[in-house]
């Protein structure tokens, strides 16, 4: 019984380090991990297109959209129609972006990356199949997610406030 709640309080440490994390970027910058990424995103990539950010950020297009048009009305972002194929728009910061963006905290994920980048490749491939097997065990083998570590859905307003107690709509 004892692995087992190990096994449940890690489960609940990394529930609680998503939430705890998306408090704080509520409480400091006002945004949702997933606006931050996009606007760092955007930053990253330049005149980018909404399709191509869904790609970068492995999401669907309506999803990156509903974040574009939040950002949009708090004045963080405008979009453009392409010069060389009207077709496409594109997605800029503002001066109010760029502002936050350099006072912005780093994001959970960031650190997580930076450490897994680090392990040794049997190591990533055993946390990776762990975890695997764990959402297997949960009956959320099904669940389609992208890979942001927040607490919701990845196009709640902020304007919702800070993400309530508990650990998520799992």
């Amino acid at each position: 019984m004892a692995a087992i709640g190990e096994v449940l309080i890690a489960l609940r440490r990394v529930i609680r380090a998503t939430d705890l994390h998306s408090r704080h970027l509520a409480r400091t910058v006002g945004l949702t991990a997933p606006q931050l990424l996009l606007l760092k995103t955007i930053r990253t990539q330049g005149e980018v297109s909404i399709g191509e950010l869904a790609r970068e950020m492995c999401l669907s297009q309506a999803t990156v959209t509903t974040i574009l048009d939040r950002l949009e009305r708090r004045g963080l972002v405008y979009r453009e129609r392409s010069t060389e194929d009207k077709r496409r728009v594109h997605a800029h910061l503002t001066d109010a972006a760029h502002d936050i963006l350099r006072e912005a905290p780093t994001a959970l994920q960031e650190h997580f990356i930076q450490r897994f980048r680090d392990l040794q490749p049997w190591e990533q491939t055993m946390i990776i199949s762990s975890l695997q097997r764990v959402a297997q065990m949960m009956d959320a083998g099904h669940i389609d997610a992208s890979p942001l570590l927040d607490i919701g859905a990845p196009d709640r307003s902020s304007e919702e406030g800070p993400p309530r107690d508990g650990p998520g709509p799992y």
